[in-house]
């Protein structure tokens, strides 16, 4: 038919389709990776996390590789740098007054390997630099090192005309240097730093050793107001005072040292402390000399006869005596074995307690701790803390000398201040317990409040041995070797010791170690005062004897004298009511004529 088609086939053929371009099977997996198909994206985040984990593991490392072994893989000019960037706080009095400070200054160095006329630049260096030494510098110029210090800590002018040279391979770096305005002044207390602004000794030793030291070996200080100031318990006015008297002292009595210190009784601050001769912090290259020895802390000594205020407060805790107990003088010789016992001044007759201390009678405390007995003579010093090492905030201390075989007649010399030596710092903590109503203290150079003080402290007397040690401290500052330091109107007490000093295993009589500690006021005390002179000379007004009473005693007079207003202690014009009601009481000796005259 017209027009018809023609027959169809029966499956039509369909072209295929053009083949995808061939894509390689890494850049497919990537693509896959990254699709935003909800099912890839754990895979993603997975891979990008452990990119991270590599990345900060490996700087991680790297920092902690660095921090373990600073020298490796450094350059010494950044190990240099490092080392100039230690920063201490302030160091300030009790009342807020600088007593060390960090300036900021620079330092000087070299890197010889970029120095190429040595001769030259040692011979500019050291125009303008003249304290160095032509020698060391050219062999530090000589060696192959990439960095060596010339000059630390310059001044500006010399600064200015270092730069001035324009010597290649000559440099500086910022740097800190620790200044102490007031010199000398509690040089013994604050120690030293040094090139490095690191402590050597004293508080500053002390602050170093509480992190200090860490925070800047990690970085953690950017500058000085970043740390908060040390306040230390001495009062800068008192400290001051202090050192004149006892230099005055020293030179009077022609001694050969001496110290002096203000104790807190309530708190163990102490407010002052001198050792002479003293130092300049500022330049302590003598400073660790054997005659600048911070004497209070670091020199042991046998104590004399202070020792017999530790004998009386014993043997009245001890219960086996009272204050109206009487000891036999008579004869002014205890003999015991081949030993022989003497008094200074014996009264040759029966005496009672109070007048053991007031004439000093060596028989009289010898009897006493032989009547306590060796054990318990050695538990009661053990408990006064007289027996072990005195720590401190000072990190310098010396541990006492003891017996090492301890007898009867140990305890008879111990008792009146022979044979055993100790720290006169803590002779005077022991002493300040007697006065404070009984609680030991350790003592302390930072500054603190009664509460806290309290806290720690330890109760080693009952208030009533207190109370009898206090009256007896004041009478013999009415009547016995105490008067040279009673000044009036601060109802002071106190006792003299004087020692031979050893030399070669033997006493020497005319060597004399004179110490005096007093207290004030003893109706309710505040500070004890202490002085100690090693080697005073005999004077013609003392007629030529040269004991504590001479010498010591006359010091702590003047300090107290001084002193006293300074630290705000009220001058008491009428004698206090009552001071001691239980002596009077008790009917102890002299009791009701103890007052404030």
């Amino acid at each position: 038919m017209a027009g018809e088609a023609g027959p169809r086939p029966a499956i039509e053929e369909v072209p295929p389709p053009p083949a995808a371009p061939r894509v390689p099977p890494l850049l497919g997996l990537a693509r896959a990776m990254f699709r935003l198909a909800i099912e890839r994206s754990h895979a993603r985040v997975g891979l990008v996390g452990l990119a991270f984990i590599c990345i900060f593991g490996a700087i991680s490392g790297k920092l902690v590789y660095r921090a373990a072994f600073p020298g490796k893989g450094q350059d010494d000019h950044r190990v240099a740098a490092a080392a100039t960037t230690a920063i201490r706080p302030d160091i300030v009095d009790r009342n807020g007054e600088i007593l060390a400070t960090d300036i900021r200054t620079v330092s000087v160095f070299a890197e010889p390997r970029n120095i190429y006329d040595k001769d030259e630049a040692v011979e500019l260096l050291t125009a303008v630099l003249p304290e160095l030494n032509a020698t060391e510098l050219r062999a530090k110029l000589s060696t192959k090192k990439g960095f060596v210090w010339v000059k630390r800590e310059l001044t500006p002018r010399q600064q200015a005309e270092v730069h001035r040279l324009g010597i290649p391979g000559i440099g500086f770096l910022p740097d800190h240097k620790r200044v102490y305005p007031n010199g000398t002044a509690a040089a013994h207390i604050i120690g030293a730093t040094n090139l490095d602004n690191i402590g050597i000794a004293g508080i500053e030793k002390y602050i170093d050793s509480q992190g200090n030291k860490a925070l800047n070996e990690f970085g953690l200080i950017a500058k000085q107001t970043d740390l908060k100031p040390v306040q230390l318990s001495v009062d800068l006015r008192a400290q001051f005072a202090v050192r004149d008297e006892l230099a005055k002292g020293i030179e009077h009595f022609k001694a050969k040292a001496g110290a002096s210190m203000i104790l807190d009784v309530t708190t163990g601050e102490v407010i002052a402390l001198v050792s002479m001769p003293d130092f300049d912090p500022n330049n302590p290259v003598d400073a660790l000399s054997d005659d600048k020895i911070n004497r209070m802390n670091v020199g042991v000594y046998e104590m004399g006869s202070t020792f017999k205020a530790m004998t009386l407060a014993m043997a009245l805790e001890s219960g086996k005596f009272t204050v109206n107990s009487t000891f036999d003088t008579r004869g002014g010789v205890l003999n015991w074995g081949r030993q022989k016992i003497h008094e200074y001044h014996g009264t040759n007759r029966v005496i009672t307690m109070p007048e053991v201390f007031t004439h000093s009678s060596n028989i009289g405390s010898a009897k006493m701790a032989l009547g306590v007995g060796v054990p318990g003579h050695k538990a009661f010093l053990k408990k006064m803390g007289l027996l072990d090492r005195l720590r401190t905030e000072l990190p310098e201390s010396a541990a006492p000398i003891i017996p090492p075989r301890w007898t009867e007649i140990n305890t008879i010399t111990i008792a009146f201040g022979h044979g055993l030596a100790v720290a006169p710092l803590q002779a005077s903590a022991a002493v300040a317990a007697i006065a404070n109503g009984g609680f030991l203290m350790t003592p302390t150079f930072l500054k603190t409040t009664s509460e806290e003080a309290m806290t720690k402290a330890t109760r080693v007397l009952r208030p009533e041995t207190s109370e009898a040690m206090r009256f007896i401290m004041r009478l013999n500052a009415v009547e016995g070797s105490a008067k040279k330091a009673a000044i009036p109107y601060y109802y002071v007490g106190g006792k003299t010791g004087t020692a031979e000093k050893v030399i070669g295993g033997r006493y020497v009589k005319n060597r004399l170690f004179t110490t005096f500690m007093a207290a004030a006021p003893m109706n309710n005390p505040k500070y004890l005062f202490v002085t100690i002179m090693d080697e005073p000379q005999g004077l013609p007004e003392s007629g030529g004897y040269a004991t504590a009473a001479w010498n010591s005693g006359v010091v702590t007079g003047r300090v107290i004298e001084r002193v006293a207003p300074i630290l705000g202690l009220p001058p008491q014009f009428e004698p206090p009511a009552r001071p001691f009601p239980l002596m009077v009481k008790l009917g102890a000796y002299h009791a009701t004529q103890v007052d404030g005259r």
